[in-house]
């Protein structure tokens, strides 16, 4: 076991000989022969959900060892962004390079889980490539963010069969990542990182100063202190990480590492 003062290196351990030999090199449309690429990927412990430049989704069940693959209707453009969740039911949304997001509400051979595939579409609000997801814990909600800046709240009616959507914010830059936990949607984009209090709907900037280079990553850590104090973690583009307490009234830095 390494010790504690030892760095830390992320190795490939086992290559994904049977995941990759499952997803075609090439297609064939009409007289054409398109190059399949690889272009999203998200991965739960129930399964790996793999976006491609021809806008098929392929989703690998890693309990039973096989491949599905879903696509997006009409026109072929590549998946840029996907993002898994389970909960009661396994749900996974992919979002597009034209601003298209569906979501898929995959079958499970459970008692009492759903029996068959639904697919809820977030459709006119969104003109741009899809660059960030977020769900919420119990997949009622779903938040996409594009790179001009736009982020939509989905709510989702699983049992009815019902997705409404609608624009919460709008940045001037791109979304670079989203994260949700009780009810504070965390935002980078190319500028800034921000929290945005969904039931208030007001916004607080992590941080006094916009940024000249990517903000990247805000994330909540899974060990809530509270409903009104989170910690969290922030990257910067120096690559030193900060540790800070999101409340709702400030953002408290905490210390920073190399």
């Amino acid at each position: 076991m390494a010790s504690a003062s030892e760095p830390v290196t992320f190795r490939e351990f086992c290559p994904l000989y049977y995941l990759l030999s499952a997803i075609p090199t090439k297609v064939q449309k009409g007289f054409r022969s398109l190059v399949v690429y690889l272009t999203a990927l998200d991965t739960n412990g129930d399964y790996i959900a793999v976006g491609s430049s021809i806008g098929m989704l392929y989703l690998y069940c890693r309990h039973f060892n096989q491949m599905r693959k879903y696509n997006f209707e009409g026109k072929t453009e590549p998946i840029t962004v996907v993002k898994l969740l389970a909960c009661f039911d396994d749900l996974v949304a992919a979002g597009t390079a034209s601003g298209r997001v569906a979501v898929f509400q995959l079958v499970s051979s459970l008692p009492g889980r759903n029996k068959q595939l639904r697919r809820f579409d977030v459709t006119g609000i969104h003109k741009n490539s899809i660059t960030a997801l977020a769900w919420s814990p119990n997949g009622m909600k779903l938040f996409s963010g594009d790179d001009k800046g736009k982020i939509v709240y989905s709510s989702l009616d699983l049992d009815q069969g019902v997705c409404n959507s609608h624009l919460v914010l709008e940045e001037p830059s791109s979304i670079v990542q989203l994260d949700y936990s009780q009810k504070v949607l965390l935002v980078s984009t190319l500028q800034r990182s921000l929290l945005f209090y969904t039931e208030e709907k007001s916004v607080k900037q992590i941080g006094t100063q916009p940024r000249k280079r990517v903000y990247l990553q805000v994330c909540v850590s899974p060990a809530h202190t509270g409903p009104l104090l989170l910690p969290g973690w922030c990257l910067l583009p120096s690559g030193r990480r900060g540790r800070c307490t999101l409340s709702r009234g400030e953002s408290v830095p905490q210390q920073s590492q190399h």
